[in-house]
């Protein structure tokens, strides 16, 4: 579908005067190589085609001759060029949208498809985007691991949106996130609460007291990740602190959230984080319990899996968090 839609893109914007193409419609998809797609998202990404032949570890030239490879293959502009880099086009950031679609949803296929041509009986695959250094997810799965030892468990790190596909397209069996909503086609049982941290660098005004309020954060500087579950984080602040002028000044950081709390070991702010987290134990950091009027502020965490899965393993994994975590609900 992702491909139908990329194909109507690029017809669309040709006979709106784009630079034609020679090449017959039907063999459009079959000209546009994927690894073509994966170095114009690259440039788009960085902003440069320098910088983005720097992080795919390849030469300027190749990344560049590939990009406009592309753009002579689709007969569309996709960049305006500059001293300053490389800037989409207004048909440019379109194509690139679907670009985007068409490679999640091939990376998906193709380690749904490594999974299944393995042929292995006994396999769970579980997405997350929590920490594993210490907390319930950890725990939980050493007690499987101890419990079903002959099953093979593997993990995915992604966001919740990228989780949301990889189960709906068989990538994983289950997908543990925070909140309550249940994903798209799938069922949810909740499982266990965090409480909600300040992380704060040593020597703080802050540090000297063993429980902060939310009102506290006033006048801080506030760090938070566009990572999951970052923006959950902030939300729950905004629910905390309705009133603007009892807000702490929110900076937004394109970086995990090991990278953020780097940045607030470093005197740069202070950040929210749940007590899994704390398991890093990252040096210059001090936590402290954050409270409201009702007591400690908390996040729920839940699973989600497709209702017609029948992987054993995945029923195993669900009899025992049902075990761990009993919930009416269940």
């Amino acid at each position: 579908m992702a491909i139908l839609d990329l194909r109507k893109k690029v017809v669309k914007h040709m006979d709106h005067g784009s630079k034609p193409t020679n090449a017959p419609l039907h063999n459009l998809t079959a000209a546009v190589d994927l690894v073509h797609l994966r170095y114009a998202v690259a440039a788009a990404d960085y902003g440069s085609f320098r910088r983005a032949a720097e992080a795919l570890l390849i030469r300027q030239s190749k990344l560049s001759r590939c990009v406009r490879q592309l753009e002579e293959r689709i007969g569309m502009i996709i960049f305006d060029r500059s001293s300053g880099g490389a800037r989409a086009t207004q048909a440019g950031r379109d194509f690139l949208r679907t670009a985007r679609a068409i490679l999640e949803q091939m990376d998906t296929l193709l380690a749904s498809a490594h999974s299944t041509g393995r042929g292995e009986a006994g396999r769970v695959a579980i997405g997350f985007y929590t920490s594993l250094s210490a907390g319930n997810l950890r725990a939980t799965l050493v007690d499987y691991a101890k419990r079903f030892p002959q099953i093979e468990v593997g993990m995915m790190e992604r966001s919740r949106t990228r989780l949301a596909t990889a189960l709906r397209n068989g990538a994983i069996d289950l997908a543990i996130v925070t909140g309550g909503t249940p994903l798209i086609g799938s069922k949810m049982i909740p499982l266990w609460n965090e409480r909600v941290l300040l992380a704060l660098p040593e020597g703080h005004r802050l540090a000297e007291s063993e429980t902060i309020f939310w009102t506290d954060l006033k006048g801080e500087t506030l760090l938070v990740s566009r990572h999951d579950p970052g923006p959950e984080i902030q939300e729950l602040l905004l629910t905390k602190l309705t009133s603007p002028e009892h807000r702490p000044k929110a900076v937004c950081q394109t970086a995990s959230w090991g990278n953020v709390n780097s940045l607030v070991g470093a005197g740069f702010g202070v950040s929210l984080v749940t007590e899994s987290d704390v398991g890093a134990n990252l040096s210059g950091l001090i936590y402290r319990e954050l409270r409201d009027g009702t007591g400690p502020s908390c996040v729920r965490y839940s699973a989600h899996w497709r209702t017609d899965n029948d992987n054993p393993a995945l029923a195993s994994f669900l009899k025992m968090l049902g075990e761990r975590y009993p919930s009416p609900a269940v």
